[in-house]
């Protein structure tokens, strides 16, 4: 499977991060360990929301609308 997730800053809930992976539990630990410098600020993360697909390609088109300006707001209404 492949998954779009959605976190939350532990320490700042109006920071978010939206990523792909295959694995979801050892991304959400490399996050959590400071391994991603996008979200080294702001740990812990925590896991609002997850989707998961079949199709990689239609996993990374869905991340890549989270990471539009629509999307961002499409986000924020409906996952955090």
């Amino acid at each position: 499977m492949h998954y779009v997730y959605l976190l939350e800053s532990g320490i700042d809930n109006r920071r978010h991060y939206t990523g792909f992976t295959h694995d979801l539990c050892a991304r959400l630990a490399r996050h959590n360990a400071g391994q991603n410098q996008s979200t080294i600020h702001g740990r812990p993360w925590r896991l609002v929301s997850y989707f998961a697909f079949v199709e990689e390609t239609k996993a990374r088109d869905f991340e890549r609308y989270l990471k539009s300006g629509s999307g961002r707001t499409f986000a924020s209404r409906h996952f955090i």
